[in-house]
């Protein structure tokens, strides 16, 4: 694609980024065929090419946003199936993050638009914020059909059934191994997820303590600002990931890391990106040392002895999660685990398309999502599954409020096969909350 930047313009180094991500887009058009919001709306401006020209034009011209463009940008789900899909490399990633960042600083939204998305970045991130937050959904889902508006329908509907209580287990500390010690890795307990089920993490910390790791939850460590990234807030955003960076820098500095844990694959493209992130900040170097030991949790438990399982008699329909399979460009390796650990996997019809949940996208576009949830939801009872398993909180709460099959994170099946107890959802019918003991 030809792009008419000018020299000035290319000083700065947001823009000349863009710019040769611009350049690198030869109007192929393969994007379209797996594009959710394309495939949803039949609007070529809803695909990754058309917000492409939408986004040059933007740039290049400098101009204040107009509100096509930014509906257009907004309804991007950042699934980043345009990604594994183009013959040509365009890092659309970065691309549609930097329009994001130049909307929010030159598009005034509406009024209602920005208090929305002002809740959202002050609440999300922070648990205990959340947490009261969901119990507020819940008292007031009765007068839901009062609210005008459907996105705050969508987010009365967002708080679980049960809220589980706080775990000490997402507590700064460090949790021995179960024998000797074969690594030494950072456990990133996230935010979100801290609120609506803290089995992931206790389930995560029982498994590695168990296949000789030892687990440390770091102080100072706590979002990773992919919420608020993806919003195009980056003073939030980098705050957030700041916090990180040095939180973990200090524990690879102090007694050593073999690797930075994540079970949210969401917050791990946005970890694995810091370096990129902060490639023009003093922190520069430290990010990028972050990002360089930086896992999803399936890619560390390959490298673990993780025992070989008999049969367990139970099929798992597994989901996979965008940011994973696209972001990450992990696809085996928890499907791999879970058959190694004795279960029957099964994979649905158009696995490489979202379920509609991508972070803030189901609060925010509520009727888009919906329609990829209702999609991806019968290609999964579709396979007639005893569970269903996913890598990420947002694809969990996202699928589990459309079945009533169990939803389940792929390491709480990992943990009950190595020893561990039975995971809750499976126990009691529903996805979220806990009881298990505290480890320590």
């Amino acid at each position: 694609m030809q792009t008419t930047f000018t020299e000035e313009q290319l000083q700065n180094p947001a823009i000349k980024r863009s710019n040769d991500i611009l350049r690198s887009c030869v109007h192929c058009g393969f994007c379209t065929a797996t594009c959710p919001t394309y495939q949803v709306l039949g609007d070529e401006l809803d695909s990754p090419r058309g917000r492409i020209y939408l986004i040059k034009d933007m740039l290049e011209n400098e101009r204040v946003p107009d509100a096509k463009t930014v509906k257009h940008i907004d309804r991007c789900l950042s699934c980043l199936a345009c990604m594994t899909t183009c013959p040509s490399g365009v890092h659309y990633m970065h691309l549609v993050d930097h329009a994001r960042e130049y909307i929010e600083a030159n598009y005034k939204r509406p009024f209602t638009d920005r208090v929305l998305r002002w809740v959202l970045a002050k609440i999300l991130p922070y648990p205990m914020r959340f947490r009261w937050a969901l119990l507020g959904a819940k008292l007031g889902r009765p007068f839901r059909f009062l609210m005008p508006d459907a996105r705050l329908r969508a987010m009365l509907d967002m708080a679980p059934k049960h809220i589980p209580p706080v775990s000490r287990n997402d507590d700064p500390q460090s949790f021995a191994p179960k024998g000797p010690r074969t690594k030494r890795v950072a456990l990133m307990t996230g935010c979100a997820q801290k609120a609506l089920n803290t089995d992931i993490n206790d389930a995560t910390i029982r498994l590695l303590t168990r296949l000789g790791c030892e687990v440390v939850v770091a102080e100072g460590a706590g979002c990773c600002g992919a919420l608020t990234h993806h919003m195009g807030k980056v003073q939030d955003s980098h705050k957030a990931a700041e916090a990180n960076i040095r939180a973990w820098v200090a524990e690879m500095d102090n007694n050593g890391l073999d690797a930075i844990v994540i079970n949210t694959s969401g917050c791990g493209t946005t970890v694995k990106d810091y370096g990129h992130m902060f490639r023009n900040d003093p922190l520069a170097e430290d990010a990028a040392r972050v990002s360089g030991i930086a896992m999803d949790i399936s890619e560390l438990l390959v490298q673990l002895d993780l025992p070989e399982g008999a049969d367990k008699g139970l099929t798992v329909a597994y989901h996979a999660a965008c940011s994973l399979q696209h972001g990450q460009k992990i696809k085996t390796h928890p499907k791999d685990l879970l058959k190694r650990a004795g279960f029957a996997v099964l994979e649905p019809a158009d696995s490489h398309l979202c379920c509609g949940s991508a972070g803030t996208y189901n609060l925010m576009q509520p009727e888009i999502s919906g329609q990829l949830k209702r999609r991806k939801v019968k290609t999964l009872e579709a396979k007639n599954p005893d569970v269903i398993a996913a890598g990420n909180i947002g694809c969990m709460m996202q699928i589990g409020s459309g079945t009533d099959i169990p939803v389940l994170h792929t390491v709480e099946l990992l943990d009950w096969a190595t020893g561990g107890p039975k995971p809750r959802a499976m126990q009691s019918g529903h996805s979220f909350g806990s009881d298990v003991p505290i480890l320590k």
